[in-house]
């Protein structure tokens, strides 16, 4: 059987590619994209700015006065605490599922089950009125006498029910949250630790955790963005956060648009602060990773 011979290279492999003529690829949908979203953007700013139902000299007014200023730092104060507290029993709570107790697992279980099944509104009105439920509390003997006692009126406060019912209803959220991060971690990396003799909650601190922030980063700081946001519910138990104060201030002057706008700028103003800060967290922890 005889070999064929190969064929002879073509003449345009031959030819000077440099010779050809690069056409780029055309996006018209894109440029038209991009055209109509200019209009939108540009009308709906002429709007703002000519349009004088905005009242942007009462805006100006009221978006540092003293009495928003002090509306601004409680709601930092009700995320703050909110967060913290929120995200510390959340861990606890992301372990206890992660645990091999049955119980453990169950407890946690039934606690984020029910903490995300009641709406946050009807928690904190609920600790709101806990002087109502419960007028004292005993510590003694389980069914059996007490041995002291003492007054819930005076317990818990408007602020301190607020606080504690955003964290325990962030904790619920939280405790997801972390416990979807730690499984985003390779078993491997565990069982490599235990191989080298490192002591358990080492092996959660140093190897665990810092990889699974990758993951836990984003998502929680959606919920603290949603937390910061979501203060506003306190008005209901007339706790003088931004919300709360831009509904007093609007009640009495009547000037219900601007006012709205002054929240509106407050919340996107620390938002964006918040978003920046996430960055750079994200950027911090994402050292050393394939991308």
């Amino acid at each position: 059987m005889s070999v064929t011979e190969r064929e002879p290279v073509s003449d345009l492999v031959k030819d000077d590619f440099g010779a050809l003529k690069v056409v780029p690829v055309r996006h018209p949908w894109r440029w038209a994209a991009v055209v109509a979203t200019a209009v939108l953007v540009a009308q709906f700013a002429h709007g703002l700015a000519t349009n004088s139902g905005w009242e942007w000299e009462v805006f100006a007014e009221f978006f540092t006065a003293d009495v928003i200023l002090k509306a601004v730092w409680v709601t930092l104060q009700l995320t703050f605490y909110g967060t913290a507290l929120g995200f510390a029993l959340g861990i606890v709570l992301a372990f206890m599922r992660l645990s091999a107790s049955p119980f453990l697992k169950a407890v946690a279980f039934a606690y984020i089950w029910a903490f995300r099944s009641i709406p946050l509104i009807v928690q904190l009105l609920f600790w709101f009125n806990l002087a109502y439920l419960y007028k004292e509390l005993q510590f003694g003997i389980p069914f059996g006498p007490g041995f002291f006692s003492f007054d819930t009126m005076g317990l818990v406060g408007a602020m301190s029910a607020a606080v504690l019912g955003l964290a325990l209803h962030q904790a619920a959220y939280a405790a997801e949250i972390v416990r979807a991060g730690v499984l985003s971690v390779d078993s491997g990396q565990l069982e490599a630790a235990a191989a080298l003799g490192i002591p358990r909650l080492r092996q959660i601190r140093r190897i665990v955790l810092p990889q699974a922030m990758r993951s836990i980063l984003p998502n929680a700081a959606n919920e603290i963005i949603s937390l910061f946001k979501g203060t506003s519910i306190v008005s209901v138990m007339a706790i003088g956060e931004l919300f709360y104060q831009v509904q007093v201030i609007y009640g009495r002057n009547g000037r219900v648009v601007p006012l709205l706008m002054v929240a509106t700028a407050w919340y996107v103003l620390l938002t964006t602060a918040l978003s920046v800060l996430q960055h750079y967290v994200e950027r911090h922890f994402s050292k050393g990773a394939s991308r």
